[in-house]
């Protein structure tokens, strides 16, 4: 099931959207009351994603836009750009060195 986490508004808490969740099989997660940082992880890769593609293209569909994130996802953010949390390699690297150890 798709999980969908935010902080705890009104537009997210109440009963309408929980069911609109419940409706379409999604799990509901919500940040802690008062901790900014428990979307930090989340923050900063919509904030990435946003600066390096999306603000930087235009869009003639909804189709174009659902692929192109795809792809910055799948193919550019996971295989080729570099993370400074990890240690500025990429998390496909990352991964494959986890591989290596077990």
């Amino acid at each position: 099931p798709v999980v969908v986490h935010s902080d705890r508004g009104s537009q997210y808490a109440c009963n309408d959207f929980r069911k609109l969740l419940e409706q379409e099989g999604c799990i509901q997660s919500m940040s802690r009351k008062g901790d900014c940082w428990d979307n930090a992880v989340a923050e900063s890769f919509f904030g990435s994603l946003k600066s390096e593609m999306i603000y930087r293209e235009f869009f003639p569909s909804r189709i174009h836009a659902s692929t192109a994130v795809f792809e910055y996802i799948e193919i550019f953010y996971n295989l080729r750009r570099l993370h400074s949390s990890l240690g500025y390699i990429t998390p496909w690297e990352k991964v494959q060195k986890g591989k290596k150890v077990a």
